[in-house]
């Protein structure tokens, strides 16, 4: 039996650009994704913390590095990635008490999870900004 499946002919595609991923697996993928972004990130933001805590001077140099487009534009990546595992989060949870199983519902539930992404991120844009 095992040689058997050895010479089975089975398709093999190793071109990423043709694999079309459905939204229920790019919104799983993506929850992934924003908790590495958000484990890393934490490092960041707890030594602004810090910083900022530690001295009136800590305080204004976190002040001053805040002040630079391309940081405002990290920390509103980071709050996004954050604002999405949330919610991909709780799209899980409710999955896992048995709802939002089916396709349809499942993809529908992911469509709404990067609708309620988007508006979080661009309140998110508003506070950084």
């Amino acid at each position: 039996m095992g040689k058997a499946v050895k010479n089975k002919k089975r398709p093999v595609n190793l071109d990423l650009q043709t694999i079309s991923f459905p939204v229920t697996a790019i919104a799983s993928i993506l929850h992934r994704v924003s908790g590495v972004i958000t484990f890393v990130a934490l490092s960041v933001l707890l030594w602004m913390l810090g910083t900022s805590l530690a001295s009136p001077e800590g305080f204004e140099t976190v002040v001053s590095i805040m002040d630079n487009f391309l940081v405002k534009f990290v920390l509103w990546g980071i709050l996004t990635a954050l604002a999405y595992h949330i919610v991909g989060g709780l799209r899980h949870l409710v999955m896992d008490m048995g709802y939002w199983e089916e396709l349809e519902s499942g993809n529908q539930s992911a469509r709404v999870a990067f609708v309620i992404t988007a508006v979080l991120a661009v309140l998110a844009g508003v506070l950084v900004w």
